[in-house]
């Protein structure tokens, strides 16, 4: 069977419920006569709760998984996104969208683990090719899943750890080889984005009153918490300005710029929790792991090792070196700005 004919096999209400950014969920609720002043209805109210749960949950950098009740979560779905809408703060609509990619990606890893063949070509056919034009296939052995490298290099740019790189990926006739777990993740950040658009392009018209009053509720309750607050930047080094920066506009920073970061500010004597604190915007922040991560590099936590602030020559390997003249002559970051003899 071609991908054609597998990618116009109907899914049932469980599969809508675990991806509701498909086409088909709104495709569903249209069949089943939702429309938008059925929100009005009394008997609403438990999805309207739900909503703002799953909201408050995800932006707290934690997944959203109910699934008791297929099609009340589908409405859930819809419902959380009316809300992020109208709480209209940005680092609330980057948090929540980064953590439904996260979900959807869970429940890909768990249905792509444990389905037969044609399912796996199924879901392939329906989310990874209609969704994104990616190309998944079974290896011959059936134990891994292959992509072509155009199609991988492409999306494995967004990733700066060592493991992504061609060089250290299995490679053969053309096609990258990977488990389940690595090619779903390869797929989290379009699936962000797919989401973060949708919200970004809906209109609302006038919101029901119990809508209204729970994102209003919401946005009280997020927004000390989650409002951009910006990090002075000028007197350090441009590598370290630009992760301040990208952190600023609550955008993801990649994992070896976050150990920067943190490495540079422990050398400089920074307070753990001023460091912590520079993190919160960042889509995926969760105080209690960033406090472990960091007191980690401090030499608190773990091993009981300081690490030290990465030459300049390793992050120019990572693409991580944003060198102005100033940077000339020194060969770390944190000799920036000092006299030279």
């Amino acid at each position: 069977m071609d991908s054609s004919n597998l990618s116009s096999i109907r899914m049932g209400t469980g599969d809508l419920a675990k991806y509701p950014f498909l086409n088909e969920a709104g495709e569903y609720l249209r069949e089943s006569g939702f429309g938008w002043e059925e929100l009005e209805r009394p008997d609403m109210k438990d999805v309207i709760d739900r909503a703002a749960e799953r909201v408050e949950v995800e932006v707290s950098g934690n997944i959203y998984d109910k699934l008791d009740r297929y099609e009340i979560e589908i409405l859930t779905f819809l419902v959380s996104l009316i809300m992020v809408k109208s709480i209209g703060m940005e680092s609330v609509l980057r948090k929540f969208t980064l953590a439904e990619a996260r979900r959807a990606e869970k429940f890909l890893t768990e249905d792509l683990k444990r389905q037969n063949e044609m399912q796996k070509r199924s879901l392939f056919a329906k989310i990874f090719d209609d969704l994104f034009k990616l190309k998944i296939e079974i290896s011959e052995d059936g134990r891994l899943l292959k992509v072509k490298v155009p199609d991988y290099l492409a999306r494995s740019s967004h990733f700066h750890e060592q493991e992504w790189k061609l060089i250290n990926r299995l490679v053969h006739n053309g096609y990258v080889y990977l488990d389940v777990d690595e090619t779903v993740r390869l797929v989290r950040n379009e699936l962000s984005v797919l989401i973060y658009e949708k919200i970004r392009m809906m209109t609302l018209p006038t919101l029901p009153q119990a809508i209204k009053v729970k994102a209003d509720d919401l946005r009280s309750k997020l927004a000390p918490r989650y409002e951009y607050r910006v990090t002075a930047v000028t007197e350090y080094p441009p590598c370290v300005k630009h992760a301040l920066e990208v952190m600023g506009r609550g955008e993801n920073l990649p994992h070896s710029a976050r150990v920067m970061l943190a490495t540079y500010m422990l050398a400089i004597r920074k307070p753990v929790d001023q460091i912590v604190m520079m993190y919160e915007n960042a889509p995926d922040f969760n105080e209690k792991i960033t406090r472990y991560q960091v007191e980690h590099l401090a030499g608190m936590k773990g091993s009981r090792t300081k690490y030290s602030v990465p030459s300049c020559d390793k992050l120019r390997n990572e693409n991580l070196c944003f060198a102005i003249a100033e940077c000339n002559g020194i060969i770390n970051p944190i000799q920036f700005g000092r006299k030279r003899k």
